[in-house]
Parts: C-alpha cells; structure tokens; sequence
C-alpha cells in the first residue's frame, strides 16, 4: 500500500490510476486554456474583410446567411428549416448507483451555405468548423427519436421507459454569420491554367480510344503513327488545350470559406457577435486556468508521495 501524505492508504494500482488521472485533467485544462485564449486572439486580432476585396488566405467574414438557391434544410430531431443543424441524442442510463447520459446518437449536416455582403457572395464550407451557433434547444423524452413534437419529459418518461435527453443547434436563414477561415477564388480568370499539363491530359485522353486516335490521325492508313503525324496529333491537343482556357477564364468567380489546410489555423462559424463570442472563448479560458489551478498543484502533490 502507499501512504499518500497521510491522507490516503491507496494501493499501487489506484494510486497509479488516480494520479494519472488527476494529470490528465491538469493537462486537458492546459490545453482547453491555451487554444480558447489563442481563438480569442486570432478573433480580435483579424481585421473583417469584405468578401469582393478579401485576399486569399485566412481572413475573417461577416454576413447575412442564405440558401444561395438551395431549399431549407430541416433538423433531424426538432424538424426546424435552417441552413446548418447539428444534434445529438443521448440515453439515460443506470448502473448500480451510477446513472448518467449516454451520447446514443449525433451528427451535424455538411452542405454549403452563402455568406453575402454589400460586396458580394462566398461560399461556406461548414466541414470541419469550430461552429459556437446561437440557437440552441433541449428536450427530453421516451423515444430515441423524437415523434415531431410529441414528446414526453422528464418524470413520466422515466415511469414509461427509457428515458432520451435531445439537444439541437442551427444556423437560421437570414441571419448575421461570423466567419474566420481559409478564403480562396476560384474562376474569373484569375486561375493560373497550366496549357502544357492540359495537353498531356488531352492527349493520354484521346489514347486511351487508340481506334479512334488511328481514324484521326494516321494518314498514310498503316495502322501506327510515325513521328509526322505524332507532330499533328501534339498541335491538336495544343488547339484543345487553348480552347479549355478560355473556357476556363469564362468560368463566373466563386469565392469559398473552409477549413485551413495548415493544422493550427482557426475555422470558426458563429452567429453570435464578434465581441461576445471572443468573450465567451476568454471566459472558457478562464475557468479552464481555475481547473488548473486546482488540478496541477494537486497532482504534484500526488506524485510527490
């Protein structure tokens, strides 16, 4: 057994698992400190952009949210119209003198929304975002999946059976979006068009039907290509090449929002306003230092016995 200070007679299992796990809790609480105040930082630090003028890289957006012709999607627990939903269904469960919620089921949706100012339109991609939305609800009830707005809570749901606690999150058309992330242009002309690769790809394209290439191009009907008409067939997949940039060119400039590829960059969506959401992260900040406060000192203090 190990004496721990007096306090506690702990054997080397226990004392070995409860000090691990009081230094993953000081560890977590470091880290949760460390990123929240980091995000508040990139929030206040970011000067907003409009979206005509925004460069390319990281940058930080707000706007009015819309469908950009798509239909409303509807939440799959509460069946409300939005442009983003994320949900999550968890089951009440006991175990001798435990209980606890159990996450049975979650998920969120992925489809691109706009994002529109004064200036122009740009595409979010909601994949991957640290997303802080403002409407939030949640509701108890007997079934897994709640039945449209027939659903029974908290003591009578208990009585009857199971019991299954939803909570639900959205983004609602029309409404004011906060957006930091990685901006990029697409189209317009503005796309460097390498006329050399493309006529490769023409060319690798036009050989996988050799039977067709042969009907094309071999004028002397023997069957192959000898250089000559290797030479006509290269100056037609140069003329094909010229013909897909200026398509490409023509292509209408799409402006999108995602995820950075370099890890460490922040992707975050929230409909609240820049300052309050930099206020909640700040406040998450510092209860996560108050946790460390209390867990750091304590796990030395455990390890030193």
């Amino acid at each position: 057994m190990i004496d721990v200070h007096g306090v506690l007679l702990l054997s080397p299992v226990n004392y070995y698992l409860f000090g691990s796990l009081i230094t993953a809790a000081a560890l977590v609480c470091l880290y949760v400190m460390l990123s929240r105040l980091r995000r508040a930082r990139w929030l206040e630090d970011t000067p907003t952009s409009k979206v005509r003028s925004a460069a390319q890289g990281l940058v930080e957006l707000q706007g009015r949210l819309d469908a950009g012709g798509h239909s409303l999607l509807v939440s799959p627990l509460g069946g409300v119209d939005c442009l983003w939903y994320r949900f999550r269904v968890e089951e009440y469960r006991r175990s001798g003198k435990n209980d606890n919620w159990q996450t049975v089921e979650q998920g969120c949706s992925e489809r691109p929304f706009l994002l529109c100012d004064d200036t122009g339109s740009c595409w979010v991609m909601p994949k991957g975002a640290e997303v802080h939305p403002r409407h939030r609800r949640r509701w108890e009830g007997s079934q897994r999946w709640p039945a449209g707005q027939s659903v029974k809570t908290g003591l009578l749901a208990s009585l009857i059976g199971k019991r299954y606690r939803y909570t639900e999150e959205w983004f609602a058309e029309g409404e004011v979006l906060y957006a930091l992330g990685w901006f990029e242009s697409r189209g317009g002309g503005r796309d460097e068009f390498d006329r050399q690769a493309a006529a490769r790809q023409v060319i690798s394209r036009w050989k996988a039907d050799y039977d067709d290439l042969l009907a094309r191009f071999d004028r002397n009907a023997d069957g192959q290509l000898d250089m000559t008409e290797w030479d006509r067939v290269r100056q037609a997949a140069d003329v094909e090449s010229e013909r897909l940039a200026r398509v490409e060119g023509q292509r209408p400039l799409v402006h999108a929002l995602g995820k950075p590829k370099r890890r460490g960059l922040p992707f975050i969506l929230s409909d609240h306003h820049e300052q309050d959401l930099s206020r909640r992260l700040r406040r998450r900040s510092l209860w996560s230092l108050i946790g460390l406060v209390i867990t750091a000192p304590l796990a030395c203090w455990f390890w030193i016995a």
